[in-house]
């Protein structure tokens, strides 16, 4: 029997631009890049029960349990508390509803992790803070601490080191070609720019910046590159991440949304408005 439920959202995030500024000696690249959120989110949903046993339901994804990052950031957050004495958890059954489409560059399974964190510290106790729930979602992938930290954000490093901005916040139309990319395909291509000039948190929005997978991206996938040329009919248009959605920019949703309206009907498309705070940490304070 449910004691306690807790529903937050996992929102999406863009890459409003991705730099590759050389490579570290563990053979990772240093980047820069801005992380903003999107009002469009997947939604988790916490039931804590009396029997101290723990489900994950996940009709959408098609995941295997033990892959999801969900389950993941579960294991590891219970792992966490038993290291500092607290063994007697309450039981947990967490429903992921998935919206966001899956290897889009929109970071969905990242902030499916970083949700399941949050949302079960907070039914825990609160007994570790967002730099500890950080370092655990480090483990479980690169763009987890971001949802973690949940503000717009210049990123430097491996992407975990933050300096909060509050870029504008103009609405989106954000399309998901019928492609599959591999990350590591693109990290290895030799195409791949890997030498950007710095930016900083200061004036990136002065200087000329892109997102360097987008052309390795439009070179191997000619679906990217023509849905890419047709947008930028409408509206600046940018790959986020390592793809594969394409993102325009537009002042209005009204504008965005007669944009939309070309987009091909077999395409996942919708309208989002940025957010300098994630809709996660404007739940959890409301």
């Amino acid at each position: 029997m449910a004691v306690n439920t807790l529903t937050l959202p996992a929102p999406a995030k863009l890459n409003l631009f991705l730099h590759i500024v050389g490579r570290r000696a563990d053979g990772y690249h240093n980047l820069q890049t801005v992380f903003q959120f999107l009002d469009y989110a997947d939604t988790l949903k916490f039931y804590t029960t009396y029997d101290n046993q723990f489900d994950l339901i996940d009709c959408n994804s098609q995941i295997p349990r033990d892959e999801n990052l969900v389950w993941k950031a579960l294991t590891a957050l219970k792992k966490a508390y038993e290291e500092k004495g607290m063994t007697q958890l309450p039981g947990c059954s967490i429903e992921l509803i998935k919206r966001l489409p899956q290897g889009a560059g929109l970071g969905g399974g990242s902030s499916n992790a970083a949700t399941a964190l949050v949302g079960l510290n907070q039914l825990w106790g609160s007994h570790l803070n967002s730099t500890e729930l950080q370092a655990i979602g480090r483990k479980l992938g690169a763009d987890v601490p971001v949802f973690i930290h949940g503000h717009a954000c210049f990123a430097e490093g491996i992407g975990d080191v933050f300096t909060n901005i509050t870029p504008p916040t103009p609405w989106y139309l954000v399309v998901k070609p019928n492609v599959s990319i591999s990350t590591a395909a693109l990290f290895s291509h030799p195409k791949l720019q890997r030498n950007c000039s710095p930016v900083t948190a200061e004036n990136w929005q002065q200087q000329k910046v892109a997102n360097v997978f987008e052309p390795v991206v439009c070179d191997l996938h000619t679906e990217v590159a023509m849905l890419r040329r047709a947008l930028l009919e409408y509206a600046p248009t940018r790959l986020t991440g390592s793809g594969a959605c394409l993102f325009s920019t537009f002042e209005t949703r009204q504008a965005a949304k007669e944009a939309q309206q070309q987009v091909p009907k077999e395409l996942c498309s919708f309208i989002a408005q940025g957010q300098n705070r994630s809709p996660l940490i404007q739940t959890l304070t409301q």
